[in-house]
């Protein structure tokens, strides 16, 4: 991989804590931010598209999703994503010809102390450039086929669909 398109769309990783509202907001893409800190040693470009809780897109947001990897000339793509409905985005996405597309996503907050984000996006991005053509997901340590997985909301992990 000499090349990853990011593609954003909110979600908790990208969610910041307003104290005047005592609530939680998706705020700017922060996976740019973090891939510089760490020094990678590819090009990438940060391609927002949405800036949403996932519990609030819609059927005409993830077909917004697609189309903008449909236009992306790079074969590798990470989106990050909410996870509350990651798994049913990266169903619609499945299909695309000619590339290998990772979601990830963060149980907390990337700007939070301790939070899973860094280690989700190690993982999507080594998963990205190693995988074949299709839709993967990367969290929790482990890659995963979309339509073997399910969030498991009260344990907040992901895990094998039964």
């Amino acid at each position: 991989m000499q090349h990853l398109t990011v593609i954003t769309t909110g979600g908790t990783i990208d969610k910041v804590y307003f104290d005047a509202k005592s609530d939680y907001q998706v705020g700017a893409p922060q996976i740019g931010e973090i891939l510089t800190r760490l020094g990678v040693a590819f090009e990438f470009d940060v391609v927002p598209v949405l800036r949403k809780d996932s519990l609030e897109m819609t059927d005409a947001d993830r077909v917004a999703i697609r189309t903008a990897i449909e236009q992306q000339p790079h074969r590798h793509v990470l989106i990050t994503h909410g996870t509350d409905t990651m798994v049913e985005t990266a169903r619609v996405l499945a299909g695309l010809a000619g590339k290998t597309i990772v979601l990830t996503g963060a149980l907390n907050p990337a700007r939070f102390q301790g939070s899973d984000a860094v280690f989700n996006i190690g993982c999507a991005v080594g998963a990205v450039q190693s995988l074949g053509d299709g839709v993967w997901i990367a969290m929790n340590g482990r890659i995963w086929d979309p339509v073997h997985v399910r969030k498991n909301r009260a344990a907040n992990r992901f895990e094998a669909a039964q």
